[in-house]
């Protein structure tokens, strides 16, 4: 039975972890190789795109893929709705794995936007020095903003157009909530900036924002393909793989 794991995220490498010598399973992760140097999963991995839902259909196609998960990033909309449709015109079973979004609780001071265009327009009502955790890409809507200081944290670096006042963080998670507490204070950090990326890896900034007393930009989530068979876990995820390859 072979497996692909469309991955990228902290999930999408657990489900391998998880799967990976399960006797009579074929594995095989696919990285989108926006990053310089990911962690790699176990198992096969390939990097690079499909070419679109079509690609991607000829590629289950041609390496016989028995059933597809998608791991990818929240934010990775396209790919989504790609592997949706190439599942379909296949008829290979698709599986999303999607993490939670982040709900806020007593003490936070939240702002929901709709896209990180929104966030730039909101930020200067909000602070002056900011953290901005979205990572290297879509740097270019904040990059008008000449009387705000920023703070980005990115895997790789950034690339223009990006905000004029801006120092580089280079780093990846899991961060820890002391470390974040000490990364707001001492660059007197007034405003964070964040997806709802989910997940314990990167939470922790969400907490220490909340100790500070900061407000939070929080973009969310693009909209994901409907009716599609869910998992919030890959404990989960490995479940449902190990169901199947019990019912072969």
């Amino acid at each position: 039975m072979h497996v692909l794991i469309l991955g990228g995220t902290t999930e999408a490498r657990r489900l391998a972890e998880l799967l990976h010598g399960t006797p009579g399973l074929r594995l095989t992760s696919s990285l989108a190789g926006r990053v310089a140097s990911p962690r790699l999963p176990p198992g096969e991995v390939r990097v690079g795109g499909f070419g679109g839902a079509e690609g991607l259909a000829a590629w289950l196609r041609e390496h016989g893929v028995d059933a597809l998960i998608d791991a990818t990033h929240p934010f990775a909309g396209t790919m989504s709705f790609h592997a949706a449709r190439a599942a379909a015109t296949t008829h290979v079973p698709l599986l999303a794995l999607r993490r939670p979004g982040w709900v806020p609780g007593a003490g936070d001071d939240w702002h929901d936007v709709g896209s990180l265009a929104d966030a730039a327009k909101l930020l200067p009502t909000l602070g002056r020095r900011v953290f901005l955790t979205t990572g290297r890409m879509g740097l270019a809507a904040f990059a008008a903003l000449d009387d705000l200081w920023f703070l980005v944290r990115s895997v790789d670096a950034p690339e223009a157009p990006h905000p004029a006042r801006m120092e580089v963080l280079l780093d990846r998670g899991p961060f820890t909530l002391d470390g974040e507490r000490e990364l707001l204070r001492r660059h007197r950090v007034d405003v964070v900036v964040t997806k709802d990326s989910g997940g314990a890896a990167t939470a922790p900034k969400l907490t220490a924002a909340r100790e500070a007393g900061l407000p939070v930009v929080v973009v969310r989530r693009p909209p994901a393909p409907e009716g599609i068979t869910t998992a919030p876990d890959p404990e989960t995820a490995a479940h449902w793989v190990h169901e199947r390859l019990r019912a072969r």
